[in-house]
């Protein structure tokens, strides 16, 4: 299968927002998924201009290369459960970085992602919890420096408090490469309080 990329999308980041049929946020999902949705004929509707044209085969009798032109969102034929919860985002390093922005929650001081470090801000040894709203991104030196106290001990106030993403923040901080599309539907279903931080 050969696969043409348009101006707007490197082939290889390409990431397709995928919805149920009601317009429910579900996931990221590759473009090889997408393009089986298709081929399969359960994308109930799509949104946005296509951002991904994928060649396959010639046929025969008409001397002609079939063509899939792959949209950045796409709704499947199914449906969620009406009162389904939205899942919780997976407290891992790369999202709890993302989420502070990669900042260092005790200086303010900007790093990569290799010089910083997951906090507990109540010890885990005192009783604190591995979960998002106990837990801060912070640079080696604070984290040492803060070592087994609580930030009031250690005399380091925090400068946010922790909190758990929402999934479609989750979805935001999850992917490098949004297009313009799937950005403003995204920020559309945010919380109104955090749409200018996000957007």
């Amino acid at each position: 299968m050969l696969m043409e990329v348009a101006s707007r999308a490197d082939l290889h980041s390409t990431r397709v927002l995928s919805l149920d049929a009601a317009g429910r946020i579900l996931d990221w999902i590759s473009w090889q998924d997408a393009a089986c949705l298709y081929v399969r004929g359960a994308v109930a509707w799509t949104l946005g201009d296509p951002c991904l044209t994928v060649h396959g085969g010639h046929n025969r009798a008409l001397g002609v290369q079939s063509q899939l032109d792959l949209h950045p969102i796409i709704a499947s034929t199914g449906h969620c459960h009406e009162h389904a919860i939205d899942p919780a985002p997976a407290l891992t390093n790369s999202a709890l970085f993302a989420r502070d922005r990669h900042l260092c929650l005790y200086c303010g001081q900007h790093f990569s992602r290799g010089d910083l470090t997951r906090d507990h801000v109540q010890p885990v040894s005192k009783g604190g919890r591995d979960e998002w709203e106990n837990v801060v991104s912070a640079c080696l030196a604070c984290n040492l420096r803060k070592s087994n106290r609580t930030p009031q001990q250690a005399h380091m106030p925090l400068l946010a408090v922790p909190y758990r993403p929402s999934w479609v923040e989750h979805l935001i901080l999850s992917n490098r490469n949004i297009l313009s599309d799937q950005m403003d539907f995204l920020v559309s279903h945010l919380p109104r309080d955090r749409r200018q931080t996000m957007g």
